[in-house]
């Protein structure tokens, strides 16, 4: 169920939960998986899905977005909670919360991009934010470290869930290159030699240039059975959550 799994009362964040999914202990097609798509086996299935965490970790409740491969950030407050008990599923990339939100559990999925969350355990400032190829590039880390600021938060630490690596993210040439150009630290090869984007390293430097340390890095979503991946999978690929609340 858990790739990973910080209960909020285990430091380095203590007061603040983390959470990355794999693929096992859902009810998802094939029965036994566990998978967060917005169209994965029906609403009923995926509503079981996230009972079966939520009660698993503790939070009260999971909030999520339509990601957009966007650097575009929502602050869930009272208002954006009105707003998903209507249904609403509003365009972005990023959540982020301040200390007036616990046990709500920001979400983003991914099933070869990176989760990225971010948490200032001492203000109460959460974040999580989704970087695929688009998001790394347009700066979605920044963006959502930026906003976390607004609402107060200094002393930030990183974890970095699953998600394809460099060594395995092949990619034309020229789309290789334009990544590099804008990001280089993005620039990689593959185990057998190719062009590749490593979207660990550009999510690393980012953070690097922020002065934000990382707690935890996800295994590869190609090479590892226990994941989601779309590489891998094609449109059969489930999705894993990478998710943060506070206590």
């Amino acid at each position: 169920m858990w790739a990973l799994l910080k209960r909020p009362d285990v430091d380095p964040a203590e007061g603040i939960g983390v959470g990355f999914t794999d693929r096992d202990g859902g009810v998802t097609p094939a029965e036994g998986t566990l998978s967060f798509g917005a169209t994965d086996g029906g609403p009923d299935r995926l509503a079981e899905n996230v009972r079966r965490i939520r009660e698993d970790a503790g939070f009260r409740r999971l909030v999520t977005l339509h990601q957009v491969h966007s650097a575009r950030v929502h602050l869930v407050d009272d208002a954006f909670l009105a707003g998903q008990d209507r249904g609403e599923q509003p365009d972005g990339d990023a959540l982020i919360a301040g200390p007036g939100m616990p046990g709500v559990a920001l979400a983003v999925r991914a099933a070869d991009c990176v989760p990225v969350i971010l948490a200032d355990p001492h203000r109460r400032v959460i974040g999580a934010a989704h970087a695929g190829r688009a998001g790394v590039l347009s700066d979605v880390v920044g963006a959502t470290v930026a906003a976390m600021h607004d609402l107060g938060a200094r002393d930030l630490v990183a974890w970095v869930g699953p998600h394809i690596h460099g060594e395995c993210y092949e990619v034309p040439a020229g789309m290789a290159e334009a990544a590099a150009a804008l990001v280089p630290a993005t620039r990689a090869t593959t185990r057998w030699g190719t062009p590749a984007i490593d979207l660990t390293a550009g999510v690393r430097s980012r953070l690097d240039e922020l002065g934000i340390p990382v707690a935890y890095v996800g295994a590869c979503t190609l090479t590892d059975s226990t994941l989601h991946s779309h590489r891998r999978d094609g449109a059969a690929a489930g999705r894993q959550l990478g998710l943060v609340w506070s206590a």
